[in-house]
């Protein structure tokens, strides 16, 4: 167990431990967890087992779900990091140069995003111009850039103003060819900037949800977590301070969001502005619980593996696609394996392989961690 350090404490924290464990939290569910879940629901088979695996899928259209956060909460952490990784906010003069690094490491990520889903029959007609990685690389640099530009309040008003927006122009905008604005899945106006304007594959055959007009709201994501991290690194707050800031901003946000719904409904496929509040609002009361029990109580050790993947989640991302742990998983758990183990229990053969798929992610976070290797991006 480690003791909380000072400088979360009493000072500006320069490394939230909480921040590093709530990244590997996050990406555990995107690496398998999921997967996890549902296969050990599956086998208890009940009632509230089936209404907890909901809570692991999407929303088809509209409403939230805990699946409809794991992204959105990336996204927050992102522009968490965005602040606290820069030391100072660099001088008029300096500042081409820190540009110039957040417009080289957004160009990597949007690369690592074009490798990420490129298909294996030519780049002309599989390639996706816009997916996970490419929105977070669109969303750093937009609020990093925004935030080494303008001051707290300029944010906060940007912040609002890009929501306000969005909410304007799905509601009062006509859709071309289609009439009045709407917010159905196959006629609103995200859905006709798409078909028209983003080339490439899109992951529901004319839109995507990481789709163009989309990502707007998405950088308004990235600044909340952008004014979160310049909360946290106020040196004037006290820990209890900057904890109930938190849980009072979750609980502002989480109201906002599901008050605005009834006028502009939570969609994530089209990361509505009732969206953004309501994923902001969980966002800042889930890291609340983890910046209360690692960086103040300083309860870790529980948090180790999240804390593993991460101090390395790009690198683990990238390698639970490119090696498939589930597949690796059935290799080892199939056959007469999976045939002994359900004759155990009906459902166990798909907990054990869900089990060695996280496992097998754990693992090479950990030898990642215990060589001290990072893939910095």
């Amino acid at each position: 167990m480690a003791n909380p350090s000072n400088s979360a404490i009493h000072g500006t924290p320069s490394r939230l431990a909480s921040l590093d464990a709530l990244r590997g939290f996050d990406l555990f569910w995107i690496c398998g967890a999921d997967a996890f879940g549902h296969a050990f629901l599956k086998a208890a088979n009940g009632p509230v087992s089936h209404a907890i695996a909901d809570q692991l899928e999407h929303v088809p259209w509209q409403g939230f779900r805990f699946y409809d956060l794991i992204f959105p909460l990336f996204v927050f952490i992102s522009g968490i990091s965005i602040v606290l990784s820069r030391s100072a906010k660099p001088a008029a003069g300096d500042r081409g140069h820190a540009f110039l690094g957040i417009a080289k490491r957004a160009a990597l990520l949007y690369l690592l995003g074009l490798f990420f889903y490129r298909g294996y029959t030519g780049w002309e007609n599989d390639i996706r111009y816009l997916g996970v990685l490419q929105r977070i690389a669109l969303c750093y640099f937009s609020a990093a850039t925004l935030q080494l530009f303008l001051s707290p309040r300029a944010l906060r008003i940007t912040t609002v103003g890009i929501l306000l927006g969005y909410w304007g122009l799905l509601t009062l905008v006509p859709v071309p060819g289609v009439g009045p604005a709407n917010l159905n899945p196959d006629t609103n106006l995200a859905h006709w900037v798409d078909a028209q304007f983003l080339g490439g594959k899109k992951w529901n055959g004319a839109h995507d949800p990481e789709g163009l007009l989309s990502t707007l709201p998405a950088i308004a994501s990235c600044l909340l977590g952008v004014l979160t991290g310049l909360f946290l690194k106020d040196p004037t707050r006290t820990a209890t301070q900057r904890l109930q800031g938190l849980i009072w901003a979750g609980l502002g946000l989480l109201a906002t969001g599901h008050l605005w719904g009834l006028a502009f409904p939570i969609i994530k496929n089209l990361w509505t502005s009732s969206y953004v509040c309501v994923a902001g609002g969980w966002s800042c009361l889930i890291l609340a619980l983890f910046y209360g029990l690692i960086d103040v109580k300083g309860w870790s050790g529980w948090a180790r593996p999240f804390t593993w993947i991460g101090m390395n989640s790009i690198a683990i991302y990238l390698a639970s696609n490119l090696a498939d742990f589930g597949k690796l998983a059935r290799r080892l758990t199939g056959g007469e394996v999976a045939t002994f183990l359900d004759g155990l229990h009906l459902g166990a053969a798909d907990v054990v392989s869900a089990f060695v798929s996280v496992g097998f992610c754990v693992w090479l976070a950990w030898l990642l961690h215990g060589r001290k290797v990072f893939l910095r991006v």
